[in-house]
């Protein structure tokens, strides 16, 4: 089972990833320019695994690139706040 089959699974494994970021001093603006990248990486790569994933791949399909920022900053929030729970 991929990591990318769990929605939960995902969001947890993206909430380490973030809090290691942190711990390691990046910044807010490194962070986010990351998250962007991951989300076009693999909205242009992977094949969406479950009805979460296909939602946000199909709104990022139609998301301007400054829209597409914004999904990315709201991700980073959401698993900013999910791991702090």
């Amino acid at each position: 089972m991929s990591i990318l089959d769990n929605w939960d699974q995902w969001k947890n494994f993206l909430g380490d990833r973030l809090s290691t970021a942190q711990s390691e001093g990046l910044s807010s603006g490194v962070i986010s320019e990351l998250a962007f990248e991951i989300g076009d990486y693999l909205a242009n790569n992977i094949t969406p695994k479950n009805d979460q994933e296909k939602i946000l791949a199909e709104i990022w399909s139609v998301a301007s690139e400054e829209e597409k920022h914004a999904i990315a900053n709201v991700m980073v929030k959401m698993v900013n706040n999910n791991s702090s729970k």
